[in-house]
This record gives C-alpha cells, structure tokens and sequence, in this order.
C-alpha cells in the first residue's frame, strides 16, 4: 500500500531546497569571492601576530562552555507551539502536519536575528577602533557572543520544525550548520554539508544517540567549533582598522547571521520532510569524505 506523498506546497519546497544546495554562481558571488581574498590575506597576517592567540582562545572557550550548559541551548518550545494557527500541543505533532503550516509560524524570524547580530557587531567594531588590545578583547566577546546568538536561531529553527534541542544530536546538528555557514571555501562548504547530510539522515533513521556514537561526529565537536572561533576572528580582525570597524563588524556579523539562517531554514525544512515521508528524500552532495574531521583545519 503506497504511503503519504508530500502536498503540492511540499514539492515545490523541495525544489527550492535542491535549489538552494546548487546555486548557480552569479557575478556578486565572484565580485565577493575577489573581495574576501585581500581580507582573508590580512587576517593570516594578524593572526600570527603577537597576542592574537589569546583572542582565539577566549572566543573558543566561551563558546565551548556554552556547549557545555544543556539550558543554554534549549529554547522554549511551548512558547513556539503557541504561535502556530491552529494551535500544535507537541513537538511531536508537528510531525504530522503539512510543511506550509511550519513556514508560516516562523514569519520573520531570519530578520530578527540580522538585526540583533547587526546592532552587536556594530558595537564591538566601534570599541575596536579604540586600539587593538580593546579591540581584541572586543573580537574575543564579540565572536562568543556571535556563535551564541547564532546557535539559539538555528535552535528556534530546529524547534519550529518540531526537532528537540535538548538532544545531543540535534546540538552537534546545529553546530554543523554554524560550520557550513562559516565555510571559506567550496571544498570546506562541501565538507561540511555531506556531514550534515549524514548526521540528517542517521537521525531521521531513527538512530539513537549511542549509535551516533559510533561514528566521529561527536569526536570532532571540539575541533568543529575551534575552528569557528578562528575563522570568526580572522573575518572580524578588520574591525581594529580605524573609521571601518563599526561598518565592518555590523555588516559582517549580519551577513554571518543570514548565511546561518538560510542554512538552518532549508536544512530544516528537508529534515521536517524527511521525518514525514521517509530518510532517502534527504539529498546526498557531492562530497562524502571518509574522515569526518577534514574541512574543519583549524589554521
């Protein structure tokens, strides 16, 4: 007997979706990638410069401890349920429900977090430019407090979606699409994205945590966010340069935060179809490395 087959509003989603796995490169995108080159020269020379180091290591060990606290990654979900129309009682009733009736309880929610990861940036690029001992006591926090922001909207994504953020899983999930949003090259975007693919469908497979445990993901969650937190302040290194500090970290901080939010917005939305019609809808990509430590090198 056939099962459940996705709503016309469902298939066009997963258009998008795919969509979304392969764009095609447009001319912003080339004129973007000329333009990172001299910044991505300048943060390697800054970062072996003395007392960079410290930085690295103060925006790592917070977001680490923050990895640590269970509450602090958790949203509230009966907050999110009561946004819903009609109403939802449990995460598990979202599993059953057609995809549209998810995207429309999100409604701005991308928005929300530009504006805080913009108005934060901006404020750390401005102290910055008060010389680079500030400025790098600046960057530590600022990229802490980055990572941190952007782990609670994939977390609000995750929740609306009907996926639990109190479980391991679903957290190294999460710091998975904060890796691919940090990507600094197609081959690390590759990378990071057959991970997440992999981790998508094992729990869509209905693995549990300890089989999960049999794989690498969770060997590599430190290495993962080490390496956020040194591609973070490489970008964010321009913001001790006087008069571009405050431009650069709000502007750099919200182009972070909507690469995160579309990342976790159609990542999501293809595991909330998954769990619906079955783990095979999930796309395979190209990449499918052997040793899930490559593409997050940390120097």
């Amino acid at each position: 007997m056939p099962g459940p087959t996705p709503s016309d509003y469902e298939q066009a989603a997963l258009g998008a979706i795919q969509a979304w796995k392969r764009p095609s490169p447009t001319r912003w995108d080339r004129a973007m990638k000329l333009l990172h080159k001299p910044i991505d020269a300048a943060g390697d020379v800054a970062m072996k410069a003395l007392g960079v180091e410290w930085v690295v290591e103060k925006a790592f060990g917070g977001f680490i401890g923050l990895l640590g606290d269970g509450a602090a990654l958790t949203v509230r979900p009966r907050a999110i349920l009561a946004e819903f129309e009609p109403p939802v009682g449990s995460l598990a009733e979202l599993a059953v429900v057609d995809l549209e009736h998810a995207d429309r309880a999100i409604g701005f929610l991308a928005t929300k977090y530009k504006s805080l990861a913009l108005a934060g940036g901006a404020a750390a690029g401005a102290a910055g430019m008060a010389g680079p001992v500030v400025g790098g006591a600046a960057i530590a926090a600022d990229v802490t407090a980055l990572l941190t922001l952007n782990l609670r909207a994939v977390g609000e994504y995750a929740t609306y979606y009907g996926f639990d953020m109190s479980r391991q899983e679903e957290r190294l999930f999460a710091l998975n699409v904060l890796g691919l949003a940090s990507s600094p090259s197609d081959a690390a975007k590759a990378v990071a994205m057959s991970q997440l693919v992999k981790i998508a469908r094992l729990v869509a497979q209905k693995k549990t945590w300890r089989e999960l445990e049999k794989h690498v993901f969770v060997q590599i969650a430190q290495r993962i966010a080490k390496a956020l937190a040194i591609r973070l302040t490489k970008a964010k290194l321009a913001q001790v340069i006087p008069a571009a500090g405050a431009v650069l970290g709000g502007g750099f901080n919200a182009h972070y935060t909507a690469r995160v939010c579309d990342a976790a917005y159609f990542l999501y939305r293809e595991r909330f179809l998954a769990r619906k019609y079955g783990a095979e809808l999930i796309e395979a990509t190209a990449a499918e490395p052997s040793d899930f430590g490559k593409g997050y090198e940390t120097t």
